[in-house]
């Protein structure tokens, strides 16, 4: 995967319509929710298309919002899936100990012993705090928290990020995958 354009910086995803009169489900990636529409312009991951924003209600982690130009739920649902970008030079500077995600994006990941882990591909919030996602040189990934205690440092003019993985994080499953498993098969161990 290619680092992330740092001239851009994603600061929202349109995550499907709501009714019939073309508003929009819009999950903010910006610490405060209401600065997702804060930074001037917003276009999509090529740059190509602009899109002006009006939040209307925030509820369950989204935005509904009203795009300009939008008036139906077809032209809604077209947008579902559609990455919004701000300029970076639009946005605040970060403070110390904090990062923009895509500047994490595409940086060497090294564990403390100086050993090469891979690179970070992505960094995730499924809920319960940020995750690092990072891609093996050999294949596959992993994915590990994005904490002071686990990635003690983030050298982002070094282009690199220390990783301390807690006991058994990196270690190899043992035994056979878990779709092999019967409970995984859904059929009780019975064969027909």
């Amino acid at each position: 995967m290619a680092a992330s354009d740092p001239a851009r910086v994603c600061v929202g995803l349109i995550t499907g319509a709501h009714g019939v009169r073309g508003l929009v489900k819009v999950k903010p990636f910006t610490d405060d929710p209401a600065a997702v529409a804060a930074y001037g312009p917003l276009t999509d991951q090529s740059g190509r298309r602009r899109f002006a924003l009006e939040l209307l209600s925030f509820g369950k982690g989204q935005w509904l919002a009203r795009v300009d130009g939008v008036s139906d739920r077809t032209a809604a649902e077209a947008l579902r899936g559609t990455r919004l970008y701000v300029d970076r030079q639009a946005l605040p500077e970060p403070d110390e100990d904090e990062f923009y995600h895509a500047d994490l994006i595409g940086l060497r990941a090294e564990l403390t012993d100086g050993a090469t882990l891979g690179r970070v591909r992505a960094v995730h919030d499924f809920g319960a705090g940020d995750v690092v996602e990072i891609d093996r040189p050999g294949g596959g990934s992993v994915i590990v928290p994005f904490t002071r205690a686990v990635v003690p440092v983030v050298d982002i003019a070094g282009g690199r990020i220390v990783v301390d993985p807690p006991v058994g994080l990196l270690d190899e499953p043992e035994g056979p995958p878990p779709e092999a498993l019967p409970e995984a098969r859904g059929d009780g161990g019975k064969q027909a």
